[in-house]
């Protein structure tokens, strides 16, 4: 069978997917100077390149499969489809300007927008009415105003970074995150496909065990059914009854979440012996 070519980006999203695949099975060997990680999956084959290329190289079936933000994908107009919405680096691209300038200053003058988001930030513009021209920017984009550009599109987390540069943000053109593409070409070759689907199961898998923990128990006979029916559980509650007949070990998966009003909830109603811990992969 061919090998499953796969594109992990370069920069911040490298770390998180890196864990992933680590998690699901697959760690990732780096070597110095390499753009290549090797892997014990040998119907894989990975090699590093910049998020901003992933959706176009996809697109055009040099490599099957890719990480990347949604935000690189609509920039480059990739044609390509999404397989997993993975939610990390969780970033907004916002237009911003320095604090001064309020709308109606902004709509007096030709802007000069800063930006490496030229796609996205000229369809903003356009829609607004902006008259504009924008000025391509390899990073640090935020270093432009008010000397060299009248505003900025970028990618955000928090924005404090543009407020540290005194910018205030006019507006959010999208939300992103980092998503699991794949090219139309190998979702029609069966083999492929089934291959994406497998990882798919996987990701879903660790992506769900870091949300969930385990609860194990020992319940008392008396009130044991009242108590039971009120446990949160994935589907019902793994039970088995304690030996001597003095009641029963129950077993939940239960979100992270939930812990801090569930363990007092469970110690008020009776439960002892509770123990947590943490899950590797959950699969439904």
């Amino acid at each position: 069978m061919e090998k499953l070519r796969v594109l992990i980006p370069k920069g911040r999203i490298f770390e998180n997917v890196s864990r992933l695949f680590a998690d699901a099975g697959f760690p990732l060997t780096m070597t110095d100077r390499t753009y290549r990680p090797r892997t014990a999956a040998d119907w894989l084959d990975v090699k590093i390149m910049k998020p901003q290329n992933v959706g176009e190289l996809l697109e055009l079936g040099s490599h099957d499969a890719g990480f990347t933000g949604i935000d690189w994908i609509l920039e480059s107009g990739a044609d390509v489809e999404e397989a997993l919405d993975l939610g990390f680096d969780r970033v907004r691209i916002v237009a911003a300007a320095p604090a001064e300038l309020d709308e109606a200053a902004l709509k007096r003058k030709k802007l000069v927008v800063a930006t490496e988001y030229v796609k996205l930030a000229g369809d903003w513009l356009q829609a607004r009415g902006f008259r504009y021209r924008i000025l391509r920017t390899y990073g640090a984009t935020e270093v432009f105003p008010p000397d060299d550009a009248d505003m900025i599109v970028d990618n955000t987390s928090s924005g404090q970074t543009l407020k540290d540069n005194g910018l205030r943000i006019v507006d959010t053109l999208l939300e992103s995150s980092t998503r699991f593409a794949v090219s139309k070409a190998a979702m029609a070759d069966k083999e492929k496909r089934a291959r994406v689907e497998e990882l798919v199961t996987l990701f879903k898998a660790v992506l769900d065990g870091r949300e969930r923990v385990m609860l194990e128990m020992n319940l008392p006979k008396d009130g044991f059914e009242r108590i039971a029916a009120s446990l949160p559980a994935m589907r019902s509650p793994t039970i088995a009854p304690l030996y001597g007949d003095k009641g029963y070990a129950v077993k939940i998966a239960v979100k992270k979440s939930e812990i801090p009003g569930l363990i007092p909830l469970l110690k008020k109603l009776g439960a002892g012996d509770i123990v947590e811990y943490d899950l590797r992969k959950v699969v439904p």
